[in-house]
């Protein structure tokens, strides 16, 4: 196939923005690399292995929270909007890792929190001091309920009411998460003004863009009305309490479009094409889809988190394919995600064969796909003892912990798996299988996860067809997903994916030469139909026009 690529983009001839040809990279900067030698992952850790990532060929990096929070929900709880924890480094740190990133041609995204902050951030300390703080309204405070109680039925996401009591000043205030993270109150001017502002001094100190948290929560009902009953909790199990209530009136308000025009226009008024990414969650799709907005003037890419609800099967995964295909605005440019850190990790979801149809899946759609760190080796959850569980609703309910999937990066076979210095011990327990699954084991063996993941990506980058080519579905059999991607002038790609443990048939309208298989078994070379897809395998072929 004649290769038309450069080595960090698609051809000339193809001008996708880079955040619709790029890979995003999720680091979770707690777990990721430790250069303090304290058990914990900082900035200057995520900078001493962007050799790696540019190794690896990912174009972007997103970066969780390093904000000063008291860290009841790492990070989430930011205490100061502008700065960076001591434990992650400093401003200067940043500044060096952005630089170093950027060198590298390596974009960086960062977390925005504009839901709430922690309950020790000045603005709160403010707030609460007096009904009469200029600062009163930048939160939602309000009255108990008549004869005492709270406001109303909503529920904390983390479990228990979403209001607490503030006994100073005989009101409650509402948290959508944990009781240490009040929620802001963006229809306040000033404290609109001020979330805003924070965005400036990232864009200025010159981030690529925002993976804004919990994008949907920003505006609530402003009648406060209470939540019904949901008539069926039992489908949304893996969400604990608050899967008893239809969340009708906590989220998603139609104001939140007005709020998400206002900070698409801000930040695209810098130049570079800076990104803004959002964090919710739909099941309708086309309701989903309203957040790109109706002139695309709103969220650049809605996060989409179909696929990590989806069974995995290949009908199932070709439904939330089709689905946001065809729900997505002319324009629109689509995304595709199959972990992170509030979400078990795809390998022990799938296991490690149908890790590598995930990894193809992930690489080839039509859209943007964003990776989750340890991913690419085929990282599993964890097993971590009740006395090590750190995260704060995990702690509350242990099956909900996120602690699993949030732990160090498992980078070599030596003491703590070289994320931190020998003796020092992680801040979260390695996985059991840290000493053959890490990247050093599997760096140099081209038919590892790493080896595919890696070939994969560069394949993106070669063939412009895998970014910006059309995307079909192929009627195929039971337990295999098909599609083509296609640009006018360049040769038809077929995907071909095996969600079996069985060999499956798959039959061609015309032959095929094979570009990249799963299966290191495959020969490379002219295949002709019908041919059998392995168990577990994925194979992307040029189609041959034999006419």
């Amino acid at each position: 196939m004649a290769r038309r690529g450069t080595s960090r983009g698609v051809t000339s001839r193809h001008r996708s923005l880079w955040w619709q040809s790029g890979v995003l990279y999720e680091v979770y900067p707690r777990s990721f690399g430790d250069a303090s030698g304290d058990g914990v992952g900082d900035l200057a850790g995520i900078t001493e292995r962007l050799d790696y990532l540019e190794w690896l060929g990912v174009n972007a990096i997103w970066i969780a929270p390093f904000y000063p929070s008291p860290m009841a929900d790492f990070g989430y709880d930011v205490a100061d909007h502008t700065n960076v924890d001591p434990l992650f480094g400093s401003l200067d740190d940043f500044d060096v890792l952005l630089a170093e990133a950027h060198r590298r041609a390596i974009r960086v995204v960062v977390d925005y929190v504009p839901n709430h902050t922690s309950d020790r951030h000045p603005w709160f300390t403010d707030s609460r001091s007096s009904r009469d703080s200029p600062k009163r309204d930048w939160y939602v405070w309000r009255d108990a309920a008549p004869g005492s109680g709270p406001p109303n039925n909503w529920i904390s996401m983390f479990g228990g009411s979403a209001w607490e009591w503030d006994e100073a000043t005989s009101q409650y205030y509402l948290h959508s998460f944990l009781k240490q993270q009040p929620d802001i109150n963006w229809r306040e001017p000033a404290a609109r003004q001020a979330m805003l502002g924070v965005l400036r001094f990232w864009l200025e100190r010159g981030v690529d863009g925002f993976r804004i948290d919990v994008a949907q929560f920003v505006a609530k009902d402003p009648q406060l009305r209470d939540n019904p009953p949901n008539p069926h909790p039992e489908r949304l199990a893996h969400l604990g309490e608050w899967r008893h209530q239809l969340h009708l009136y906590d989220h998603g308000h139609p104001d939140m479009h007005d709020i998400y025009r206002e900070i698409r226009r801000l930040v695209d008024g810098y130049p570079g094409k800076r990104v803004t990414i959002g964090e919710l969650h739909h099941p309708e799709f086309d309701v989903w889809a309203r957040s790109y907005g109706q002139d695309l003037d709103e969220i650049h890419l809605p996060f989409n988190f179909h696929l990590l609800r989806a069974d995995w099967n290949a009908a199932s995964v070709r439904a939330v394919v089709d689905g946001i295909s065809a729900a997505l605005p002319a324009g629109a440019w689509a995304n595709w995600v199959l972990g992170n850190h509030d979400q078990p990790r795809i390998a022990s979801r799938v296991g490690q064969g149908q890790a590598r149809v995930a990894m193809m899946l992930l690489l080839t759609l039509r859209g943007a796909p964003t990776l989750y760190y340890g991913d690419e080796i085929g990282m599993e959850n964890a097993t971590i003892p009740v006395d090590r569980l750190r995260d704060p609703w995990g702690i509350t309910e242990p099956a909900q912990s996120r602690d699993p999937e949030r732990t160090p990066m498992q980078w070599n076979g030596s003491a703590n798996a070289g994320f931190c210095p020998p003796g020092v011990e992680p801040w979260l327990p390695l996985a059991s299988d840290w000493q053959t699954r890490n990247v050093a084991a599997q760096r140099d063996d081209p038919s590892s996860l790493l080896g595919l993941t890696r070939r994969l990506l560069e394949l993106r980058r070669t063939i412009p067809a895998l970014i910006e080519g059309t995307y079909a579905p192929v009627d195929s059999a039971e337990g295999v997903f098909a599609y083509t991607r296609r640009l006018p002038d360049e040769p038809t790609l077929l995907v071909a994916l095996n969600f079996t443990d069985e060999p499956r048939p798959l039959t061609l309208a015309t032959d095929g030469r094979v570009v990249f298989s799963t299966d290191p078994h495959r020969e490379q070379g002219l295949v002709r139909s019908p041919l059998r897809l392995a168990p577990s395998e994925g194979l992307l072929l040029e189609l041959v026009d034999t006419a």
